[in-house]
């Protein structure tokens, strides 16, 4: 009844716009305690709609449609506040209900949260998250069904169709779209392109994702700098890329592949310890490093065993060959007296 009710409001062919049947069947629902219901009737009611506006029936309606969880409800609610519609104007708890309707993927709270966070409008103002917020806004338009379009692509093998899908959505800034046509191209499936410009594209697209936060991304980034994949090898570039992924994305790849770097001392100073320190945060930050972890520090152990013992006895050689310790202070007498004996006896089996 609730979606017949919505069908009457906002008209179409088979059901004309019509207001006081939409409040029956809205008021039918309701009374069921149907969410739709609830908040539908409190919609006639906030705009005026076959029934005089009413703001507190409105907020009545909206806020017991909000206590079942309807998100649009919980943005009406958020908006009101937000307004000051019918209500004293608090920013506070317009923050609190547009967060719940975001927390359901609402575009309108999404927008609302990132405009008060643009605006410092009752919260610390922080353009990163508004701008964060923004793109998830954008990522739920319309354009957003080629994504599909794509996937399904890849997934029935039209790899090109697939890639130009993808592309597109990147050009317009879809990060997923970005790293999936970055995968594509790094695949080397696709027949569109010449083989020799793929991984040269698969990082700029690679980029472009980790600029907006995709910490695998930037592992990607690392990685093509470490092996030299559509760019010279730089050791000291990957580790930077691998210190974002690790630092502030807590990635457990790139926690790994920095201690592998600082055991082996690539592109930065070698410090096994920093290495030990690395690998088990690797471990403590994902289950699936833990095999990895461990058999990289059984082989950071032996390695490290076997030099101390080989340094250890280097030193005890060294030691015994220092004359001042084996032979006293005056070794150069003893030394040079060896050397005139051995200069006798080879001159007596000369002339003798």
């Amino acid at each position: 009844m609730a979606f017949i009710g919505k069908m009457y409001l906002e008209g179409n062919d088979a059901a004309p716009q019509n207001n006081a049947t939409a409040f029956k069947y809205f008021s039918m629902a309701a009374n069921k305690g149907n969410a739709i219901g609830l908040h539908g009737l409190g919609l006639l009611y906030f705009y005026g709609k076959g029934v005089p506006v009413n703001y507190a029936e409105a907020l009545k309606y909206f806020q017991k449609a909000a206590e079942k969880g309807w998100p649009n409800a919980q943005f009406q609610l958020g908006f009101m506040y937000y307004s000051g519609s019918g209500v004293w104007k608090d920013y506070k708890l317009a923050f609190k209900y547009f967060y719940l309707a975001s927390q359901s993927g609402q575009p309108l709270a999404i927008y609302y949260l990132a405009k008060m966070y643009a605006t410092g409008t009752g919260v610390l103002r922080s353009c990163r998250t508004a701008v964060e917020l923004y793109k998830g806004v954008c990522e739920l338009g319309h354009w957003a069904e080629k994504f599909l379009t794509a996937y399904f692509a890849y997934k029935d093998g039209d790899i090109d169709s697939s890639l130009i899908q993808y592309a597109l959505l990147a050009e317009m800034g879809y990060e997923v779209a970005q790293s999936n046509s970055a995968f594509i191209l790094e695949s080397k499936k696709a027949k569109i392109i010449e083989k020799e410009k793929m991984y040269p594209m698969a990082l700029l697209l690679w980029n472009r994702a980790a600029i907006q936060g995709n910490a695998f991304a930037r592992v990607k980034i690392g990685d093509y700098h470490y092996y030299g994949f559509g760019t010279k090898k730089d050791y000291e570039t990957a580790a930077k890329h691998y210190s974002i992924a690790a630092d502030k994305y807590h990635s457990a790849q790139a926690m790994f592949n920095l201690a592998y770097m600082y055991e082996h001392g690539l592109g930065i100073s070698k410090d096994i310890h920093l290495a030990r320190r690395l690998y088990d945060m690797a471990a403590q930050t994902s289950p699936d490093a833990n095999m990895p972890v461990l058999l990289a520090l059984i082989k950071l152990e032996t390695v490290h065993l076997l030099q101390d013992v080989l340094f250890f006895n280097f030193t005890m050689i060294w030691k015994w060959i220092k004359l001042d310790n084996t032979l006293g202070p005056y070794w150069d007498l003893f030394v040079i007296g060896l050397i005139v004996a051995v200069l006798i006896f080879l001159l007596r089996n000369r002339f003798g």
